[in-house]
C-alpha cells in the first residue's frame, strides 16, 4: 500500500494560500510542530497579529472609490467593540500601576505584556476582515490535528520507555515570556495529584491542549474533504483524552448542542421546542437542578486537589479585589500563599484574574465586547454559516474563561479569534473571496 496516497488530496479539494495574508495564516498554523520544536510558538503568536494589522492598514490605504465592493476593507462594529475593550484594558493596567506607585519601567514591561496578550483579542478579529477564506482555516486545522494523530504515539511511547520528560528549553526564551514552560520541548509530564502521565504537546500545560482541540474541532467539522475531516477529528479527540482535561471533554458536546440550537432559534421548530421546554420548566427544573448539582460534585471530585486550589485562588482574588483595589485592580500579578502552591492569584480563571489585576474596569473591558459579540453573532448565525463559526468560537472561548486566563493562551487559539472576526462580516467570506478570485481571472 502506498502511504503517500493516503495523505493526498483530490485535485478539486486542494487548497493553497492565494495572498500574503493567507500565506501568513496558513504557514503559521500548518507549521505548528516545526515552530514548537524551536520554541517559537509564543514569539510567532506575538508577532503575527501585528503583521496582519500592517496588511490590513496597507489594503485600507490603497483602496479608493474605484475599488470593487468585495475588495474593500470594512471593520464591523463587533470588531470595534473588541478594539475599544482592549484599549480600555490597557488604560486599567496603567491606572492600576499608578494607584500602587509602580515605576515607569514596570508600566512599560506590563504594556509589552498587554501587546503580546490582551491586544491579540482585538488584533486577530481585525485580521478576520482581511481576504482570508474560512476553508483555509478548516484545512490548516485538520492538517495540524492529523499531525497530532500521527505523532502522539511517539510522545506517549516516550513515557513508557522512560525517556526524560523535558528535552530542552529553546534559546528563544531570552526574548521574554510568561515562563519557561512556553519555550520547553517536553515529551510528557507527570500529574503531581495522582502521579499519572499527561501530555501537553505544543502547549505550555495539558489543559491548554484541550482548549486548542476544541477550537480546531469545530473548524474541522466544516472541512469539505472527508479524509482530512475524519483524521482531524480523531486528532482532536486524542488531544482531549491525553490532556486529561475535564473542561475539554465537557466543552465539546455542550458547545455543539448550544450552537445547533441557537443558530436555529428563529425557525418554527426551534421556537416550538423552546416553548415546550419553557412550559414544562416548573416540573423539570427541580430534576435538572439536582442533576446539575450531582454533575458538579462529580466534576470536582474527578480532580479534588486541582479544584481545591482553583477555588482558593478565586476566593483570595475576590476578597483582595473588594477590599484593596475595586476600580482599577492591583496592576500586576501576585503569587498566592503556600495553600495554593504559590500560584498567581486569579490564575486558572479569567474573570477572577481580571478583577484582581485590572479591577471592575478590566472586567467590563472583556465582558462588554463578549456580550455584544454574542448578540451580534447570534442574529447573524440565523442566515450565515460564517457567523455560526464565529458564534461557536465565542462560546468555546467563553467557557474557557472559567478554566484558563484568556490573554496568556491567545497565541495558541488565535485561529478562533480570526473566526470571530469573520463572523461579524455580513457578507459570507467565501462569497467575497470567490468574487475576488473571479475578478482577477477575468482581468487576466
Amino acid at each position: 500500500m502506498n502511504i503517500a496516497k493516503i495523505f493526498q488530496t483530490p485535485q478539486h479539494l486542494r487548497i493553497t494560500p492565494e495572498n500574503l495574508e493567507e500565506k501568513l495564516v496558513w504557514y503559521a498554523i500548518v507549521g505548528t510542530f516545526a515552530i514548537y520544536f524551536i520554541g517559537g510558538l509564543y514569539v510567532l503568536g506575538a508577532i503575527l497579529p501585528w503583521l496582519l494589522l500592517g496588511c490590513l492598514c496597507l489594503r485600507w490605504w490603497r483602496q479608493n472609490p474605484s475599488t470593487p465592493l468585495w475588495e474593500r476593507i470594512r471593520v464591523p462594529v463587533g470588531v470595534w467593540m473588541w478594539i475599544g475593550g482592549m484599549m480600555l484594558m490597557q488604560l486599567s493596567l496603567i491606572m492600576g500601576h499608578l494607584d500602587y506607585y509602580l515605576d515607569m519601567g514596570q508600566i512599560i514591561k506590563s504594556s509589552i505584556g498587554w501587546a503580546k496578550g490582551w491586544a491579540l483579542l482585538a488584533l486577530f478579529p481585525m485580521a478576520g476582515c482581511l481576504p482570508i477564506r474560512p476553508k483555509l482555516l478548516y484545512r490548516a486545522a485538520a492538517l495540524v490535528c492529523t499531525m497530532v494523530f500521527v505523532l502522539s504515539p511517539i510522545f506517549i511511547a516516550a513515557y513508557y520507555v522512560k525517556l526524560p520528560e523535558k528535552l530542552f528549553i529553546s534559546p528563544l526564551q531570552v526574548i521574554g515570556g510568561p515562563g519557561p514552560e512556553f519555550f520547553e520541548f517536553r515529551l510528557y509530564e507527570i500529574d503531581p495529584a495522582d502521579n499519572t502521565p499527561r501530555w501537553r504537546l505544543f502547549t505550555p500545560w495539558a489543559p491548554a491542549l484541550g482548549f486548542v482541540a476544541n477550537i480546531y474541532f469545530f473548524m474541522i467539522l466544516r472541512e469539505p474533504c472527508k479524509k482530512w475531516k475524519y483524521l482531524g477529528i480523531a486528532g482532536c479527540i486524542m488531544m482531549c483524552q491525553i490532556s486529561k482535561s475535564r473542561l475539554a471533554l465537557l466543552c465539546l458536546p455542550v458547545v455543539w448542542i448550544l450552537v445547533e440550537l441557537l443558530s436555529r432559534i428563529s425557525r418554527p421548530l426551534s421556537l416550538m421546542i423552546t416553548g415546550a421546554i419553557a412550559s414544562t420548566g416548573g416540573v423539570t427544573m427541580p430534576m435538572l437542578s439536582e442533576g446539575l448539582e450531582n454533575f458538579s460534585e462529580q466534576f470536582t471530585a474527578a480532580r479534588k486537589d486541582s479544584s481545591r486550589v482553583r477555588a482558593a485562588l478565586g476566593r483570595i482574588a475576590i476578597e483582595r479585589w473588594q477590599t484593596e483595589a475595586p476600580l482599577w485592580g492591583h496592576g500586576i500579578v501576585e503569587s498566592g500563599p503556600h495553600m495554593v502552591e504559590y500560584m498567581p492569584i486569579g490564575s486558572h480563571h479569567t474573570w477572577y484574574g481580571l478583577l484582581f489585576v485590572k479591577g471592575i474596569v478590566g472586567f467590563g473591558a472583556l465582558a462588554i465586547p463578549m456580550i455584544y459579540s454574542f448578540i451580534d453573532l447570534l442574529i447573524k448565525s440565523q442566515r450565515s454559516d460564517t457567523a455560526k463559526l464565529g458564534l461557536t468560537m465565542l462560546l468555546v472561548i467563553f467557557l474557557y474563561t472559567f478554566g484558563e486566563n484568556l490573554e496568556i493562551l491567545a497565541y495558541l487559539y488565535w485561529p478562533g479569534l480570526i473566526g470571530i472576526g469573520m463572523g461579524f462580516l455580513e457578507r459570507p467570506h467565501e462569497e467575497r473571496i470567490e468574487a475576488i478570485t473571479q475578478n482577477k481571472t477575468t482581468n487576466i
